[in-house]
Parts: structure tokens; sequence; C-alpha cells
């Protein structure tokens, strides 16, 4: 059926480009913190980095519009996957370098959260990661050069994602531009978020684990019963089997004197 095989081909396409996209990631983290940690390289330095990351944007641009190309039902394509697209047209409202990491993270997640090898633990995990590097270098860009800012150094950036995301707040360190306070407050719903999935994740490991533990008890309890059961019927067959068995008692003759007795001579 066409359906299937245009289906086939998405899928194929999807496992084909998988790496390749994840590896292209990787080098636009590199190629977005490189300006950020060293603001006095050369010119050309900071030029090739916003090349490559204008490149790897539009690797996963392309790839969305394949996936689409492919996709058996174009409109249930697009409305399954709303971040996708999102995440592609939102570099083209205003060329900031902000936005292209938004969307580069949203892309990056999406074909993560594809990956069958991928377990919940490692996603969040690189998810968290994630998050906190581009986060320290977002709000190390933005507030570096804030006349208020206290967020002058990557230690201080890191420290600050750090409290932010897991909700502390000591308040040593915090945002005061505008665009900061963006980035602190999607640091925080993702935190909440990514915290929620890990005790998710936990309770669901504690409730299969005392269900099998459960099962198991169930099931030789279940034994038990059964061999009792046999047990108990044992005996009672062998119990019937010794009483057809048993062999019929004589009677015997009686023990008073007798005239033959009487008369039997005494050795």
């Amino acid at each position: 059926m066409p359906g299937m095989k245009e289906r086939t081909a998405q899928m194929r396409w999807e496992a084909r480009t998988q790496g390749p996209l994840l590896w292209l990631a990787v080098a636009f983290g590199i190629a977005y913190a490189v300006p950020i940690v060293a603001p006095d390289a050369q010119r050309w330095v900071h030029q090739y980095c916003t090349v490559v990351e204008w490149v790897v944007w539009g690797a996963f641009a392309c790839d969305y519009v394949v996936r689409l190309a492919l996709a058996p039902s174009k409109w249930l394509f697009v409305r399954k996957h709303p971040l996708d697209l999102l995440a592609v047209l939102l570099p083209l409202v205003q060329p900031l370098r902000l936005l292209r990491v938004v969307a580069t993270l949203l892309l990056v997640g999406r074909r993560a959260g594809m990956a069958p090898q991928i377990t919940l633990t490692t996603y969040v995990a690189g998810a968290v990661v994630g998050l906190m590097m581009f986060g320290s270098l977002a709000v190390l860009h933005v507030e570096r050069d804030a006349p208020d800012g206290n967020i002058r150094t990557l230690g201080d950036a890191v420290w600050w994602s750090f409290t932010t995301m897991t909700t502390v707040g000591y308040g040593d360190h915090a945002p005061t531009t505008g665009l900061g306070r963006v980035l602190a407050v999607g640091l925080m719903l993702s935190g909440i978020a990514l915290l929620g999935v890990v005790t998710a994740n936990i309770a669901a490991w504690f409730i299969a684990r005392f269900e099998r533990d459960d099962a198991e008890e169930r099931r030789q309890t279940a034994l038990l019963e059964a061999l009792t059961t046999e047990v108990r019927e044992l005996r009672a067959e062998l119990a019937r089997l010794s009483g057809n068995t048993t062999p019929p008692v004589a009677a015997l003759p009686a023990q008073g004197p007798g005239p033959d007795r009487a008369s039997s001579p005494t050795p």
C-alpha cells in the first residue's frame, strides 16, 4: 500500500539521520559556547561559529521538511509535531542567537526522544545537562554586560542555572534584564518538568517492584496450597488402599476346658 511505503520511507529516513543530527547538535553547542566563553577571540572565529549555528539549524529544518514530505498525512504530521514546526520557524522571526538556541534544543529533544535505544534515564540526564549548559551560556551572554547584573563569570552562570533548575533560588545571583528573566522562567519550568519525570519514573519503578514481589508471593502461596492439597489427597488414597488390602482376621477357638483337652495326656 502507498501509505505503508511512505511510512516505511519516513522511518528509514529518521533512523539514518538520527546519529548525524545529534553530532550536528554537538557542533552547535560548541559553536554557541566559544564566542561566549572567549569573547575576545578573533573576529573570524565568531563568524565561523555563527555560520555553524545556522548550518545546524538549516540541517534540522531540512530534516523536518523531508519528514513532512514522507509523511502519509501532511496535516496529521503537522498537528502531531507542533514543536518541530515552531523550532523551524522561530529563528526566522528575528535572527537572534538565543532563538537559534531554543529552536535547536527543541529539535534535538524531539529527535532524541524518537530514538528507541535511548532510555528515559539517559534522556532525562541529557536534557538536564543540555539545559544547564545552554542556560548558563545564554544568561552569561545576556547578563555579563548588564549595568546592574551580578552574573559576570561562567561559574556564576552555572551556579545560577543549577539553583534555578532545582527551584532552590538562593538569590545570590539573579538576572536583571528582561531576557535574562525570561531565561530564568524557562529554566524553572524545565526543572519542575524534569523533576516530575524523574519522580514519576522512580515511583513507577517502586510500584513495579512491589507488584513483582506480590506476584511472586502469590505464586509461592498458590504452589504451597496445591502441594498441601496433593499431600492430603495422597494420604486419603493411602488410607483407602490400606483399608481395602488388610486381610480378614480368622476366628480363634474357645479357650475353655473340653473333653478332648481334659483327656489329653500330660507329658
